[in-house]
């Protein structure tokens, strides 16, 4: 089995070649790709991504679903691992991600052969989406101006990254986009780990973004009216059920 890394970028050069660095076990025996869709990036993002032997494709913003899916299709490998361009791997998980594609090149290896050895990988890989998981539920550990936040609902915090091509997608949401999978789902007790936030700045600049699609996908769905008794009740309530239930 192959594997397809996808990352979509702009302005990532403080993280990229961290990300890409923690992937390059994955990809060692040259049986995979590093697909990088970039949103116009103005620093030295390119170059890291190159220097690594990804595949860069410069397309126009068009919403953080919509980019990530761009960057699935592009995707040739029997599985796909869709990151943020502030991700990276340890090790537990880098050597699950690797039993995971062994084992199944193992049974593949096992099976009779049919005519090349495209064909028998192809017509394996078909027969896996009806026995095995079409993805993988992944823990991320999350970092705040440095520190790892492990209490108040930040952890495990488990995303599903690893599928099948074929069988997920990223629903088309302006913010919170979700993989879509088409089948049952696994977990993986390896670990991403999260950079987020180096700084307040950042943190402040990504709320604002936030805050802004949040409204635009509000709006989008009907959700016009003003409640001040939502602002009043929800932020505590989220403190409370945090703070007292999730440890934070």
């Amino acid at each position: 089995m192959t594997l397809s890394v996808v990352i979509i970028t702009h302005n990532e050069e403080a993280n990229l070649a961290r990300t890409l660095e923690a992937i390059r076990p994955l990809l060692s025996d040259g049986r995979g790709e590093i697909i990088v869709v970039d949103s116009g990036s103005s620093d030295r993002t390119l170059q890291i991504a190159r220097a690594f032997g990804a595949r860069v494709f410069m397309e126009e913003w068009q919403g953080y679903a919509a980019q990530k899916n761009s960057a699935i299709q592009k995707a040739g490998g029997d599985w796909i691992l869709s990151l943020d361009a502030d991700e990276s791997l340890d090790q537990d998980l880098v050597r699950e991600i690797q039993n995971q594609l062994a084992e199944e090149n193992d049974a593949c290896a096992r099976q009779p052969a049919i005519a090349t050895a495209e064909t028998n990988r192809s017509a394996c890989a078909h027969e896996k989406t009806k026995t095995g998981p079409a993805g993988f539920w992944i823990r991320r550990r999350n970092y705040f101006l440095g520190r790892w936040i492990r209490h108040g609902g930040f952890w495990p915090d488990r995303k599903l990254r690893l599928f099948r091509r074929g069988s997920g997608r990223f629903e088309d949401r302006p913010v919170h986009e979700d993989i879509k999978l088409n089948g049952p789902a696994a977990n993986l007790e390896g670990t991403l780990l999260h950079h987020s936030y180096p700084s307040l700045s950042d943190y402040l600049d990504h709320m604002n973004r936030y805050s802004s699609l949040g409204a635009e996908m509000a709006f989008k769905e009907g959700r016009r009216g003003f409640n001040p008794l939502n602002i009043l009740l929800r932020p505590l309530a989220t403190f409370i059920y945090n703070y007292f239930f999730r440890l934070g």
